[in-house]
């Protein structure tokens, strides 16, 4: 399907979904997902990254960011544009994450997407504090460490006494149980 064909399906489900209808938002984010998914993973083999995890943990986190970020889109503007960008930020920031210097990389934009999304939103806000409380305390730890204060997943997994691989899992499936937890929610109505 091409990116135009794209946009006039999904332009009128996502405008449903920002009404209120949580069936039209649970379909916006499985098509977006779909598309979004193959673009990360075309990004990342680009940069020398085929580990299919680490396409899934980046698409997640855009996920979330999606949802945290819907009141910032723009009616006049094509909703599949305002996704790739959000899901290019992502991808950036987890390769600066990940690089060589990445401790010492700002995530002022992670931080602006997890933590904050904006003060004229609190429905976001609370959306994610309750999807982060329905965390186990552990996984719910290492997001906040990794995701939102910028440790490095080595630095979360020493800190919680675990390997940096069950660290990446924990991390990876708590970010899917938020993503479901969120888009089961769908999109509040005023």
């Amino acid at each position: 399907m091409s990116l135009a064909e794209l946009e006039t399906q999904l332009r009128p489900v996502f405008l449903a979904a920002l009404a209120g209808d949580a069936a039209a938002y649970r379909l916006f984010l499985d098509t977006i997902s779909a598309r979004l998914r193959g673009y990360l993973r075309q990004m990342l083999a680009r940069a020398g990254r085929s580990e299919p995890s680490e396409a899934e943990d980046v698409l997640q986190e855009t996920l979330l960011a999606l949802h945290l970020s819907r009141h910032t889109y723009d009616r006049s503007s094509p909703v599949t544009a305002w996704a790739h960008a959000i899901a290019r930020y992502k991808l950036v920031d987890h390769l600066r994450r990940s690089g060589r210097h990445a401790g010492n990389l700002p995530i002022d934009d992670e931080v602006y997407q997890l933590a904050a999304p904006g003060g004229d939103d609190p429905d976001a806000r609370l959306d994610l504090e309750r999807a982060m409380q329905a965390l186990p305390e552990r996984t719910r730890t290492l997001i906040d460490r990794v995701k939102i204060q910028g440790a490095s997943v080595a630095e979360a997994a020493g800190a919680a006494g675990m390997t940096e691989t069950a660290a990446k899992v924990a991390i990876h499936r708590g970010l899917q149980a938020m993503a479901r937890l969120l888009s089961k929610r769908g999109v509040r109505s005023g």
